[in-house]
């Protein structure tokens, strides 16, 4: 059996703002404002559109070390500002060895190190510039976390391309039912980056506009940036409004870089989660896409939606509000689950309505995608959030009200 994992409220930080209430608000009752930025600053000769964070980001303190000094850390050190009362009481309560940090993450600092490779491609010598590994390695956001909290416990970093948030999710309630620790801050970040960015660019899958995902007309994916974290345990009395049901993974390895075009991987990943939770398809109330808007991962997504669910189920892509913020969006997306099924943050039950220009794809299973009349249906609200990366990484996590939380709301 099971032992129930709870997430605390989510810290989240990305192009809609700071902080949980705002980003249910803006998902729930979108702008008519694009959120994302257009910029020609990232690919040469070319104008995208980005999920770039507009707010001033809290500085670093003088006392973090020159090892974690990276703007991804930084972004995590503002993000987790919004929970730090949150993680002072685990401290307090379990002890600082009993604290776990798992984050995910596809960037980390590699950004730090570009004044050194356009240093080389202008024909300097390697030398001549410090290589800084240790803001460049994947392990720096989960040491920087474990150094500004002063914590002695587990930490360490997943990094799966796209599903490394809700990776990072997984492993930390592995750890938790392992019985190696008490409590574990937990998510992703990642920050645009020119490396990553061009690295989509060169395999021409950056839409020229808005993604469009799902739609006839879809060309590609924006990118974005943001960090989002939770802190779990094993006790409802901590802040276990909303539970981590179940979740599941898989590896189908298709390709390097495209999905498997049946969807077989991301279907049995919704299957997985759906046994792990012991819950069936109609239980799931909300389903947050992955939902990218590209032709190959849509398509695939469609079809595992479909088989697994069948399309009756009310689905959301998210990405149009946010961009693609890779490492960090199976995190991202866990904490808009959250903040849609809490009865605090959404009192009126509504769901967030799909962002694009209404043209389905033929081709494509007519999956339920949502409008701005579309509402939770009645009884416990249970959200499906999934994720998918390069390499055939799929991962899906099941998040909803405890059923206590459900009985009183009854």
């Amino acid at each position: 059996m099971n032992t129930p994992v709870y997430l605390s409220r989510p810290a989240l930080t990305s192009a809609l703002g700071s902080g949980l209430q705002i980003h249910a608000d803006a998902l729930l009752t979108p702008s008519e404002n694009t959120p994302l930025t257009f910029s020609d600053q990232w690919v040469k000769s070319k104008t995208h559109a980005f999920g770039a964070i507009k707010e001033t980001l809290m500085p670093l303190p003088d006392s973090i070390p020159e090892a974690h000094r990276s703007r991804n850390n930084q972004l995590i050190l503002h993000t987790l500002s919004q929970i730090d009362g949150l993680i002072q009481t685990a401290i307090a309560r379990y002890g600082k060895e009993r604290v776990a940090v798992v984050t995910g993450t596809s960037t980390s600092g590699a950004d730090e190190n570009i004044p050194l490779f356009q240093h080389v491609v202008q024909g300097g010598e390697w030398t001549d510039v410090p290589f800084k590994q240790l803001q460049h390695t994947m392990a720096s956001p989960s040491e920087f976390i474990a150094q500004v909290y002063g914590l002695d416990g587990l930490r360490y970093t997943v990094s799966t391309a796209c599903t490394s948030g809700a990776r990072a999710i997984i492993s930390a309630a592995r750890l938790l039912r392992a019985g190696l620790c008490d409590a574990v801050i937990c998510g992703g970040a990642d920050t645009l980056s020119a490396l990553t960015i061009n690295g989509f660019a060169s395999l021409e899958v950056l839409s020229d506009g808005i993604a469009k995902p799902f739609s006839a007309n879809r060309n590609g994916i924006n990118i974005g940036e943001a960090a989002a974290f939770f802190v779990m345990t094993r006790d409802a009395d901590f802040d276990g409004e909303m539970q981590l049901l179940g979740y599941g993974a898989s590896s189908d390895a298709y390709h390097m870089s495209s999905p498997r075009p049946d969807g077989l991987g991301a279907a049995q990943a919704f299957q997985a989660a759906l046994n792990h939770a012991g819950l069936s398809p109609h239980d799931i109330g909300w389903i947050n896409l992955h939902g990218t808007g590209t032709q190959h991962n849509d398509s695939m997504e469609s079809r595992a939606v479909a088989e697994v669910f069948g399309c009756q189920t009310p689905c959301t892509s998210t990405k149009p509000s946010t961009g693609h913020t890779l490492g960090a969006a199976g995190a991202l997306e866990a904490a808009f689950a959250w903040g849609v099924a809490s009865r605090e943050t959404n009192p009126q039950g509504k769901l967030p309505p799909q962002l694009w220009d209404g043209t389905p794809d033929p081709e494509l299973p007519a999956i339920a995608l949502t409008d701005s009349g579309s509402a939770w249906p009645d009884g416990r609200r249970i959200a499906a959030s999934s994720s998918f990366a390069f390499g055939g990484s799929n991962a899906v996590l099941v998040i909803g009200e405890t059923a206590n939380s459900a009985q009183k709301a009854a």
